[in-house]
């Protein structure tokens, strides 16, 4: 016997498939604009695998942090200029994929020399985890979307988000270029193996991270200067030391998780006090209804009750 649920599901994915892309037939150039910077973080992203091929890893470096960059531009776009869309969604997915699952996963086991067969195809395991972990989080964060949450919860990813997570994963490459720790060869390849998947770990975890989207809706008049001010810091940082201003930035990144858990869960702690006194006020103010006297008087014991009649 056919489970009822099954046509009902083919109806609706039969539904799914017949609806078009954009509500409108033409499209305003606004909603192009988003979807733009996530083509051009694409090709990035294919761009990098190809300079890890040809063993150009600076190239290939640059290209992956580039397409990082395009990664946080193009959504806060959509939101600011209102031009989300589902195709924009999906094509986002996709494009994160590639960008931050296989170009690292590529980068990374082309430029470590494993030595032996035997280490090369345990390398190759390693690296396959790391892009089907980042596959599971980016699924995982795309059926989140839906979900209704506190506000402040908006302010948290849960496990570490995919940018994040492909640029920390390439530390052993920027450790290495400053010139901190040889990790490219030798035993220390354990290593970047067994750090490949502490990555993994952290990406499909529900590790809450701090993710800074509700930092960027307001920002006060007096911080505008030093924000801009600091950005070209950093930019100009990136530009000159690149090994070093991005292993500097991963370790930070790396000490702020667990300051990240304490505070969810201070916050999480709070919102359910809160929560608890709310809902006690309420049922302090709904006093009960007084009972009502019962005007039938008790039977007198002195007298004799009356036979039971026959019918």
């Amino acid at each position: 016997m056919q489970d009822p649920l099954v046509p009902r599901l083919e109806e609706e994915t039969r539904r799914r498939r017949r609806r078009g892309l954009f509500r409108h037939r033409q499209v305003p150039v606004r909603m192009l604009v988003p979807n733009f910077f996530t083509v051009v973080g694409l090709a990035a992203g294919l761009t990098a695998i190809r300079m890890a091929i040809e063993g150009r890893y600076e190239l290939a470096l640059v290209a992956i942090v580039f397409a990082a960059l395009l990664d946080g531009v193009d959504g806060r776009l959509a939101r600011a200029l209102k031009a989300s869309s589902r195709f924009g969604a999906e094509l986002d997915s996709l494009a994160d994929f590639v960008n931050f699952g296989v170009a690292p996963a590529v980068l990374l086991f082309t430029w470590t020399a494993w030595g032996t067969a035997e280490l090369r195809g345990l390398g190759w395991i390693v690296v396959l985890l790391l892009a089907i972990a980042c596959a599971l989080r980016l699924a995982r964060f795309n059926v989140m979307i839906d979900e209704e949450r506190p506000k402040w919860q908006s302010n948290y990813f849960t496990g570490v988000p995919a940018p994040a997570g492909a640029l920390i994963a390439l530390l052993p490459i920027y450790a290495d270029g400053v010139g901190l720790l040889k990790l490219q060869s030798g035993w220390s390849v354990y290593f970047v193996m067994g750090y490949t998947l502490l990555v993994a770990f952290l990406m499909i975890s529900t590790i809450k991270t701090y993710s800074g989207k509700l930092l960027g809706e307001r920002v006060s008049r007096e911080w505008v200067l030093p924000l801009f001010f600091l950005a070209g810091a950093v930019l100009a940082l990136l530009v000159t030391y690149p090994y070093g201003t991005l292993t500097l930035c991963t370790l930070l990144y790396l000490a702020m998780i667990p300051l990240s858990v304490a505070r969810y869960r201070s916050q999480q702690a709070a919102d359910e006090t809160r929560s608890a006194a709310e809902t006690e006020a309420v049922g302090s103010t709904t006093t009960p209804a007084p009972a009502v006297p019962s005007t039938v008087s008790p039977p007198d014991k002195d007298v004799e009750p009356l036979p039971p009649t026959r019918h």
